[in-house]
């Protein structure tokens, strides 16, 4: 039992530190969300090309691979992967580890769209 809260609590620190990254840079920069999200995508791919985002994986679970960063993480990972089977393996690699959450993404975005209505913000 302890292991699991031990394990959420772990989740819940890299996720949060993560989190808190990205408030500071919004609260204290100029720069907008979109570049904010590119910029973390392109950490999580940096990081794991160097090695080092794996290790926060394995410390952190869900709390490393939930956010964008952990997206990047599963691109470089997958083109690192199929790298090993060719220059072509390395271009589709990333798009074949990352094809089921983009296939639910879409799949699941588009039921939701067929049940709710959508409308413009109310300012």
């Amino acid at each position: 039992m302890t292991e699991i809260i031990l394990g959420y609590l772990k989740a819940f620190l890299v996720g949060g530190s993560i989190c808190f990254i990205a408030q500071l840079l919004i609260n204290y920069t100029k720069l907008t969300s979109g570049k904010i999200l590119v910029y973390f995508l392109l950490a999580g791919v940096v990081l794991q090309a160097f090695g080092l985002y794996q290790y926060l994986v394995d410390f952190g679970g869900a709390g490393a691979t939930v956010p964008i960063c952990g997206f990047g993480y599963l691109l470089a990972n997958g083109a690192i992967r199929g790298a090993e089977q060719g220059l072509f393996g390395a271009f589709t690699g990333g798009l074949s580890a990352a094809s089921a959450g983009l296939t639910a993404a879409i799949v699941f975005g588009y039921f939701i769209a067929l049940i709710f209505k959508s409308r413009s913000k109310k300012n």
